[in-house]
């Protein structure tokens, strides 16, 4: 008992550095973070980290859980070794963007651009100044009602697309949802938390914490996620876009793999040396060895 509190102590301080470590390594110009620094030059900087860190909060707490879920369902050296498989992936992938990309901050300009344009998007549509089109993208009310004062000219009938009932409920019941929670909480805040939720959904980071959290505690996970999203969000707001324009995704990209390549190593080795613990049938007290005392 004394012997095995110390080292499940410095495994749970490993795995909260690693969380912390790869939500560093992940974040930092990513679309969350160009969300967050973008909006923070448009709105109030604290309803903009409250907005875009609650909904990290989230995303790292259900993370977790889908994470803590996998034991339940398939042997923990499984977990493991599909976590190493996992960051391998990564780790190699990144390294394929990062000798794709060019130097400089070309790459975190394109991303920052199309961000900025999401955003626009979005205002366009809480300002009801426009309404999205068939190709996804906002059409201006303006030349929508011009387009159908011409078409009901020519046509003789209204040429704009009737969307379907079932669209029409569903899409008036996520407006309703939101002008709810705009009106309780604030529209800055309502968007900068769904623009970061959307961006972080299905995220790279997102499915790291799922593999931590199978081979980890799952509060340990959690908090090193959840801290280093407050770091990552709070250098957005309060300096992010002076930020990108000095630092070289390229250069993270490399930092990043070399990191998910180390995290595939160890759980590779935690992998293939777990059947070699030792188990309770040897121990003192164990089925094998009554413990008299």
């Amino acid at each position: 008992m004394s012997e095995t509190a110390p080292a499940q102590g410095e495994g749970e301080l490993r795995a909260l550095g690693q969380a912390f470590v790869m939500i560093i390594f992940s974040e930092i110009g990513d679309k969350t973070f160009l969300i967050a620094a973008i909006l923070a030059m448009r709105h109030p900087r604290a309803l903009v980290f409250a907005g875009a860190f609650g909904s990290l909060v989230v995303m790292s707490i259900l993370s977790a859980a889908m994470g803590h879920l996998l034991p339940a369902l398939i042997p923990k050296q499984w977990t493991q070794f599909a976590a190493g498989v996992l960051f391998l992936v990564f780790g190699v992938k990144m390294v394929q963007e990062g000798r794709s990309m060019k130097g400089g901050q070309e790459k975190i300009q394109e991303e920052m651009k199309e961000v900025e344009e999401e955003i626009e998007l979005e205002d366009a549509t809480l300002d009801g100044t426009a309404v999205p089109n068939g190709d996804g993208r906002l059409m201006p009310l303006e030349e929508l009602e011009e387009g159908g004062g011409r078409g009901a000219h020519h046509a003789g009938v209204d040429s704009s697309p009737t969307p379907p009932p079932r669209s029409r409920s569903l899409g008036g019941l996520r407006e309703g949802a939101r002008n709810f929670c705009s009106l309780l909480l604030g529209p800055v805040f309502v968007q900068s938390f769904i623009l970061t939720f959307l961006g972080e959904w299905g995220d790279r980071s997102q499915i790291a914490t799922i593999a931590l959290a199978a081979a980890h505690n799952i509060h340990v996970v959690a908090l090193g996620t959840i801290v280093g999203h407050a770091c990552c969000t709070a250098i957005a707001v309060l300096g992010g876009r002076w930020l990108s324009n000095k630092i070289s995704v390229k250069h993270v990209t490399f930092g990043g793999s070399a990191l998910f390549l180390i995290f595939s190593l160890i759980y590779f080795h935690e992998a293939l040396t777990y059947a070699e613990a030792p188990s309770a049938d040897i121990l003192p007290g164990g089925i094998g060895e009554p413990w008299l005392g």
